[in-house]
């Protein structure tokens, strides 16, 4: 998978926000499916395919330790979106001095 596609993966699979929050909660470390599950008012088989959408993404890996499988979170992928949103920083930097100003000058306006 080239990195446009893995970008489009990881993109894809943080769309939901139940994926989402299986990531914060691997953030605290690795967990079991059954724990992540847990959180969920979803089926084991539900949270399974969350699951796997974002192990196919390469956000997380899962490895088998006895009866458990143990899901950890994978960071490269989240860095390489963060490389990629921080290309467009300057943009909104901008935007939001724009805005700072306005609101600025609203202010003094009202006084």
């Amino acid at each position: 998978m080239d990195e446009n596609d893995q970008l489009d993966a990881a993109f894809a699979a943080l769309a939901h926000p139940a994926r989402r929050a299986i990531l914060a909660q691997l953030a605290k470390g690795t967990a079991s499916v059954n724990t992540l599950a847990a959180p969920f008012d979803m089926s084991l088989p539900a949270v399974s395919k969350h699951i796997r959408v974002l192990e196919n993404a390469g956000l997380i890996s899962r490895e088998r330790d006895a009866q458990f499988r143990l899901c950890t979170l994978q960071t490269k992928p989240l860095q390489d979106i963060s490389n990629w949103t921080d290309q467009y920083r300057h943009i909104w930097d901008a935007r939001f001095d724009v805005m700072d100003t306005l609101l600025k000058d609203m202010k003094d306006s009202d006084q």
